[in-house]
């Protein structure tokens, strides 16, 4: 009797705890009407997580090694193998080496890639062989362009800025997908790694266009990105710095520090600050 007894509080404090893990798991996907984005804190380079209210999921680069993965599964419950959208914006090793175990682990319905190539690059030979598993499987592949709308559902768009043409033979970032994710009144500038001579140009041809409440800072908070020029067009809230602590370049350059702090943005470090979360609700941006 005192075996059944403790047979059946073992299981019921079993069930307990799986009935705990699936409620989490369950709040860890919803939104709550929300787009939320996260900067992840994966040392030098860019890896950027989206969700949508929709609940659909996109991930703008992976940093230069696994420790991606290792941040997605704290923005993603553990069940969940599927990202709809993976984007490489140019193929730096620090922006698409780690999207290649990402690819390995997670089913992806869409990747884009820039049209620069780095022929003599591994990461980027290795990122092409991932693609071409992932469209063996049912994926679709596209090359940015301008003008290319990625719908994320509930309201949530991606707007491709730049390139507005084929690209396959610039230096790598000056071939950087430069994206506008917008939800309701909110917006988000994505610019990779693209240098002040594509801010120049991109201002010519958007100028009041390219308002958003959050920007991240080009290739890093490089000297080569974040114009005053630019920012001044972007307007925004908050910018984030995405790079490693002390990394052999120096980032963030204390020009890009001084152009946001001269416009009075708040300014965040995934360094200093780790990942790097904000909430919309279509209406405002906030930190979370």
């Amino acid at each position: 009797m005192q075996k059944s007894a403790r047979v059946l509080g073992t299981t019921i404090f079993v069930l307990l705890i799986l009935t705990s893990v699936i409620w989490i798991s369950v709040a860890q996907t919803s939104t709550d009407g929300e787009l939320r984005v996260t900067f992840l804190d994966i040392g030098q380079g860019d890896a950027i997580f989206v969700q949508s209210p929709s609940g659909a999921q996109m991930l703008i680069d992976g940093g230069k090694n696994r420790a991606v993965i290792r941040e997605l599964s704290k923005v993603m419950p553990w069940f969940d193998r599927s990202i709809d959208v993976v984007i490489g914006t140019h193929p730096d090793a620090d922006h698409i080496g780690g999207l290649v175990d990402v690819l390995k682990r997670y089913r992806a319905s869409l990747v884009v890639q820039s049209s620069v190539l780095d022929p003599e690059g591994a990461d980027s030979a290795a990122f092409s062989d991932a693609i071409a598993r992932e469209v063996e499987d049912g994926a679709q592949a596209v090359v940015a362009e301008r003008g290319q709308v990625i719908d994320l559902g509930g309201g949530v768009q991606f707007e491709i800025l730049f390139p507005d043409r084929f690209l396959p033979n610039v230096e790598t970032n000056l071939g950087s997908i430069v994206g506008r994710l917008t939800y309701g009144e909110t917006s988000f500038m994505l610019t990779g790694d693209s240098p002040d001579e594509v801010e120049k140009y991109l201002v010519q041809l958007d100028e009041k266009n390219l308002q958003s409440n959050v920007l991240k800072a080009g290739h890093h908070g490089s000297r080569t990105s974040s114009s005053l020029s630019f920012v001044g067009f972007v307007s925004p809230e908050y910018g984030v710095f995405s790079r490693g602590c002390d990394n052999s370049y120096g980032h963030p350059h204390d020009e890009p520090i001084v152009v946001f702090a001269r416009l009075g943005v708040q300014t965040f470090d995934t360094c200093e600050d780790g990942p790097v979360t904000f909430v919309s609700d279509g209406k405002s941006v906030k930190r979370r």
